[in-house]
């Protein structure tokens, strides 16, 4: 009997349109022999989708053609405690269940789907799910979170320096000279809980760095400001497998057309395909791989991956990005992406593992995950209001009814 994969995709941060591109490439790519993928799409109205229409780039062309092709659903639990698809409405004597699920496949990047919450969903309804856990989730979308930790490991990391919107409108004029005391120009300014570059931008000078702030807060609270490595080499590595054991792909160099790796430059550039450029997701990004690096460089790079990806306790596969500064040739990691557009695939098929190879090797740390954990004890099988026979503290019956 197949395992059936709930590939979850879509959701509400930017990056949606990605994620569409990244989880129709993954869906194509699982083992049909072994798994039988369940396509469902969040939109950007929230509400929960599933049909063999999802599965075509061209029907997102027309999102309101697309939907009414498909079944509006909810996740449920069943008697027996296992996650399924229920029709959102049924007629008075229509058929409400659709499928149940084995395992959740999230493809879902930024937002709501790579920082936590949706593996916390997952969580609440016993849905074992490919990828790294609420907490590493979480952090690897928090960049301050993720630079603390990395720190506090010894791992290197750009000196930098963070705040909250409230204290760039209250304080901004002691936060600028502590910026340009600390860290001085040229800087980075990055939204603390965004990828695909949304609101990165770089600063020179005071009004650039007024501009890049003001452009920064319109997509989070929590603002990162960084030293800018100004002769940069930028190389990403993908990292494979869970806290016991992890494997790193190729190293690929990635090629900006500005100072910045741009949105434009992930997501659309590469030449065309047959749906066009974009629909090739990072696979577009114009890349060398491997990377131009020699053996030691690369085997560097490779264990700062791994120790990377451990250190935060991530599972399935992400992609660590390094900046390299070509004047001293020291390493830094710039940032994880828990849940990297492509999944990476690009970086794993010069290794000789296939992009089916690669979604069958993480629903199985996924379900590996699943065993470790049912022989952990969550709760303790005892009822606390069947020990006392009186009110919150603890009192007898016939004190709660003394007025009478």
């Amino acid at each position: 009997m197949k395992v059936k994969v709930g590939v979850f995709f879509g959701g509400v941060s930017v990056e949606h349109e990605v994620s569409v591109i990244s989880a129709l490439q993954a869906i194509n790519a699982i083992d049909r022999d072994q798994y039988e993928p369940i396509p469902i799409y969040i939109a950007k109205n929230k509400n929960w989708y599933t049909g063999e229409a999802l599965l075509e780039i061209e029907n997102y062309k027309n999102i309101d053609s697309l939907l009414k092709q498909c079944e509006r659903i909810i996740i449920t639990t069943n008697d027996q405690g296992r996650p399924v698809i229920h029709r959102h409405t049924t007629g008075m004597f229509g058929k409400k269940l659709i499928s149940e699920i084995d395992v959740a496949f999230p493809v879902i990047h930024g937002t709501y789907g790579e920082d936590g919450i949706l593996q916390g969903y997952f969580e609440l309804h016993g849905l074992p799910y490919v990828g790294c856990d609420v907490f590493s989730s979480a952090v690897g979308m928090d960049k301050v979170m993720m630079k603390q930790i990395l720190r506090d490991s010894g791992l290197p990391i750009l000196d930098y320096h963070w705040f909250y919107s409230s204290n760039w409108l209250n304080d901004q004029d002691a936060l600028i000279e502590k910026i340009e005391s600390e860290l001085n120009y040229p800087v980075i300014v990055k939204p603390a809980n965004l990828g695909s570059s949304v609101g990165i931008s770089k600063a020179t000078n005071r009004e650039e760095l007024e501009e890049a702030v003001e452009l920064a807060t319109e997509f989070a609270k929590k603002i990162v400001v960084e030293k800018m490595v100004t002769n940069l080499k930028e190389v990403n590595c993908s990292v494979l497998g869970d806290y016991e054991e992890a494997e790193s792909s190729v190293c690929e160099e990635v090629l900006s057309s500005t100072d910045i790796l741009t949105y434009q430059d992930k997501y659309q550039s590469g030449g065309s395909s047959k749906g066009g450029g974009s629909s090739k997701g990072m696979e577009s990004t114009n890349r060398k791989i491997p990377a131009e690096m020699s053996d030691e460089k690369t085997a560097e790079v490779q264990k700062l991956a791994k120790d990377t990806f451990q250190t935060l306790g991530c599972a399935g596969v992400s992609r660590i990005d390094f900046l390299i500064d070509k004047n001293t040739e020291q390493v830094f990691v710039n940032e994880i992406n828990t849940i990297p557009g492509s999944l990476s695939f690009y970086l794993w098929e010069p290794t000789g593992k296939s992009f089916k190879e690669l979604t069958s090797d993480m629903i199985q740390v996924a379900l590996k995950r699943e065993r470790e954990r049912e022989s952990l004890t969550f709760s303790v099988d005892t009822n606390l209001f069947a020990m006392h026979s009186g009110g919150a503290k603890g009192g007898s019956k016939s004190k709660l009814g003394s007025n009478s």
